[in-house]
């Protein structure tokens, strides 16, 4: 399969989603950099990016390039990619069950010895099945040696097909912590799940706001950073503060998420947004605690009256 324009547009998108190119190890004496095969696909690639339609195959090559002064063994093997609990883009182990890219990519030799200063290159073939959805995909070819050090690099893969990019906002929590001052306001913090229900690659600029009964007092979480990419399936829990809530008895939390797709040219779309809401008690219990001082001195203060007008 030779490149295309809509592969070149897909190298393009993979700067944008902040993946990781060609990357060297060491490991004592050891250390070997991996790069891609120059061939139809281009040359200096930081990562491989492919379009193909179910049932499709193609072929490529990963280059190890041995750095050390002993020869170097490393086994070669293909594995999905995950969304890490920092926002980053990783690889699943060797032994971690395939179900993507890291069961329709096969490297030629499960292994390779690179001698010293040397380079060798190892072909994998990337193989669809011939009803695999649409949407967007990553995985990776992966070098491995001793001491489990693993360097790799990812594959972008976008099945053909109708393309839905879709999230969706679960498990919307809302807290109030209060204050302890009876005619002041407290702080509240709004917590959710984002998932990643569609078949597309996605961020989401995220919107966040607290209001009393009727829209009343309404007040914004401010600026929150946009979510890292996240894969089809993929999920992120967020937390967020929220200063300056009057405690109105109830309070609404609303969640607002603007979901971005990174189109072919490389330009960021927001599509639709999405919204969801969530209810707590605000009690103000400083100001009752207050009122009911002042209500037990008020009887206090009459029974006395009375009792020296008696």
């Amino acid at each position: 399969m030779r490149p295309t324009t809509a592969f070149a547009a897909i190298v393009a998108l993979l700067a944008a989603l902040g993946l990781a190119g060609p990357a060297a190890a060491a490991d004592g004496d050891a250390s070997w950099a991996v790069g891609t095969a120059a061939n139809d696909f281009g040359s200096d690639r930081d990562n491989y990016s492919y379009v193909l339609n179910p049932g499709g195959s193609l072929t490529d090559g990963i280059v190890i390039t041995n750095d050390g002064t002993t020869p170097l063994h490393l086994a070669v093997y293909a594995a999905d990619a995950f969304t890490s609990g920092e926002g980053r883009l990783d690889l699943r182990p060797k032994n971690a069950e395939a179900a993507g890219v890291g069961a329709w990519v096969r490297p030629e030799r499960p292994d390779v010895t690179v001698e010293p200063g040397q380079s060798a290159e190892v072909p994998f073939t990337l193989t669809l099945p011939g009803d695999v959805a649409p949407g967007d995909y990553m995985g990776g070819v992966v070098t491995e040696g001793e001491g489990n050090q693993r360097h790799g690099i990812r594959i972008r893969l976008r099945v053909g097909g109708e393309l839905k990019p879709r999230l969706s906002v679960e498990d919307v929590r809302v807290s109030y912590s209060g204050t302890s001052n009876p005619f002041g306001a407290g702080d509240a913090s709004v917590a959710y799940t984002i998932r990643n229900t569609g078949n597309a690659i996605l961020a989401a600029r995220q919107e966040v706001s607290l209001s009393g009964p009727f829209g009343s007092l309404a007040v914004d979480a401010g600026k929150i950073a946009d979510t890292p990419q996240l894969l089809p399936g993929d999920t992120w829990k967020v937390s967020v503060p929220v200063r300056g809530v009057a405690p109105v008895l109830r309070v609404a939390g609303t969640v607002a998420l603007t979901p971005l797709l990174t189109d072919a040219s490389n330009s960021i779309a927001p599509l639709t947004a999405v919204q969801t809401t969530a209810h707590t008690w605000t009690l103000p219990w400083a100001l009752l605690l207050l009122l009911a001082v002042v209500c037990v001195l008020a009887v206090l203060g009459y029974r006395l009256v009375r009792r020296r007008s008696a």
